[in-house]
């Protein structure tokens, strides 16, 4: 399964450049320079991306970096972001490509260029106490719900659902406060919830509503200072 997401991942890199080629240069000239590939990651959001037991940072687009580190022949240094700070960090030029479960908007296409096909796809899904017997998205209504700052879909939960929403700046520290009970529910990625109940301290917790917002996650280059793709192979 990994083998197939790296080589369709590349393979959307490869159609891109035959596309944006003149556009995407003075990027790759200083990755190659350097002798280093910057790669934006996340550190919370396993299996996509997260802290082992020795530190280091692994998942699946960890793997997906190494590999395009390799297919650059560079180094390959790894940045740790958060939802809050991603698309900070890529605009500013600290990282050179983002591979961060990133959401495909509308919004964000405006800004940025994505590769595509995307390597996996979500939607936003809550996680919640099963004595709360949530069933649909407007029991929100008037309910303290956790969120991650800088997503997407806090602004939906909030106006369309009448949530109070209390953001908190990485996934740790909404988990923790959905255990204290500080919030009723968590509001996030469906395919980071379906992980974190595969463990036995969320065993009295549930994801109850239909997901929504179902989109392909993708992988970001710089647009103010984009990279080349030409020289990728996809054999």
């Amino acid at each position: 399964m990994l083998k197939k997401l790296l080589t369709t991942t590349v393979m959307g890199v490869a159609a891109l450049g035959v596309s944006a080629s003149v556009a995407f240069a003075d990027v790759l000239e200083d990755v190659k320079e350097r002798g280093t590939l910057i790669a934006g990651v996340k550190a919370d959001y396993p299996p996509f991306g997260y802290r082992s037991d020795d530190g280091d940072i692994a998942g699946l687009e960890i793997d997906l970096a190494e590999n395009l580190a390799e297919r650059l022949d560079v180094d390959l240094e790894l940045v740790p972001v958060v939802a809050s700070n991603r698309m900070e960090f890529l605009n500013q030029g600290k990282v050179d490509v983002l591979i961060a479960t990133m959401t495909n908007t509308e919004e964000r296409e405006k800004v940025v260029d994505y590769v595509e096909p995307g390597h996996y796809a979500s939607g936003t899904n809550i996680l919640a106490p099963k004595k709360a017997e949530f069933t649909e998205w407007d029991d929100l209504n008037g309910k303290p719900v956790c969120g991650v700052q800088g997503a997407f879909y806090n602004r939906r939960t909030q106006q369309e659902y009448g949530a109070e929403l209390i953001a908190f700046k990485g996934t740790a520290e909404a988990y923790t406060a959905l255990q204290q009970g500080r919030c009723l529910a968590f509001v996030y990625d469906d395919a980071a919830l379906l992980g974190q109940l595969e463990k036995d301290e969320w065993s009295e917790f549930e994801m109850p509503l239909e997901t929504i917002d179902e989109s392909p996650g993708v992988l970001l280059w710089q647009t103010a200072r984009t990279i080349s793709v030409r020289c990728w192979k996809t054999s």
